[in-house]
């Protein structure tokens, strides 16, 4: 079994029309402008994972600044789920700015069969997640409904790309602890926030959190793998890909090059995602 669980897909008309909608959207505007910027559509996620022989992939939105736009494509995710019950698990792209069309956009995802939310992308979204005040009344619902959260992550050094953002390792902290009990998926990597679990306080204040493989080429050395299992163990990793953005067998491929012993590499292929996502 192999579980990606950093993918993103969207609706044929967006892609065909991508240019119409750069101007209604912050966060899409900033990703996608570029014309050579990779767009797929669940059949076109669910193709690659027949070549590249993944068996479930989380499919999400990112982080919506318009609500119409997003509950759209929310729409289109829970259609594609339901398309591919076997094969996609979805999570809903919503923005605290939004007040209770937030919480009802998540109560609505998650009655229709999604499994969490994300992946949020605090700085075209214009909110801070490390503030209590805002996040508090949509976390709330989150855990209502046992949702897992899925956060775009910044590295505070190295070099700039589209999209990196300033959702700093000391940001995330600061969200964890405003909220341990909630499962939070800190994308790319937590932006090294693995790295500070060299503290320990760190180290046990992440017990519900995780950190995803997405871009990871684009970031880090294959290094990277054997290192953070280091500071904070296999069972806190997971294999993503970031599709279409790093094409799902590159991830595969790298990750298989990686001197990792046999149980290690099935927690992060796809144990701890089953885990998290009540995957038999």
């Amino acid at each position: 079994m192999v579980i990606d669980f950093h993918t993103h897909i969207f609706p044929p008309w967006l892609i065909e029309d991508r240019d119409k909608y750069l101007s209604q959207d912050v966060t899409f505007g900033e990703l996608y402008k570029d014309p050579n910027a990779k767009m797929a559509t669940a059949e076109d996620l669910v193709e690659s994972m027949g070549k590249y022989g993944v068996t479930t992939s989380v499919v999400m939105g990112i982080g919506w600044s318009d609500y119409g736009l997003a509950s759209e494509v929310n729409d289109y995710i829970i259609e594609s789920v339901k398309l591919y019950p076997n094969k996609l698990v979805g999570f809903c792209g919503v923005n605290p700015n939004w007040g209770k069309k937030a919480i009802q956009e998540v109560e609505r995802c998650a009655t229709s069969g999604l499994n969490g939310v994300g992946e949020f992308h605090p700085d075209s979204q214009s909110f801070s997640i490390d503030d209590f005040n805002i996040m508090a009344p949509l976390v709330e619902v989150i855990q209502q409904n046992d949702f897992i959260v899925t956060t775009h992550s910044s590295e505070p050094v190295g070099h700039q790309y589209t999209g990196k953002g300033n959702v700093k390792p000391e940001i995330l902290w600061k969200f964890i602890q405003n909220f341990p009990e909630l499962t939070v998926v800190c994308a790319h990597w937590g932006g090294g926030l693995p790295f500070y679990a060299l503290m320990p306080e760190v180290a046990d204040g992440l017990s519900n959190v995780y950190f995803d493989s997405a871009a990871s080429p684009f970031l880090y050395s294959e290094s990277i793998f054997t290192q953070v299992i280091s500071l904070v163990g296999a069972n806190r990793i997971l294999m993503g890909s970031d599709f279409p953005l790093i094409n799902q067998g590159r991830m595969l491929h790298l990750l298989e090059g990686v001197n990792l012993a046999d149980s290690d590499k099935r927690a992060i292929l796809s144990g701890n995602a089953a885990d998290l996502l009540n995957i038999n």
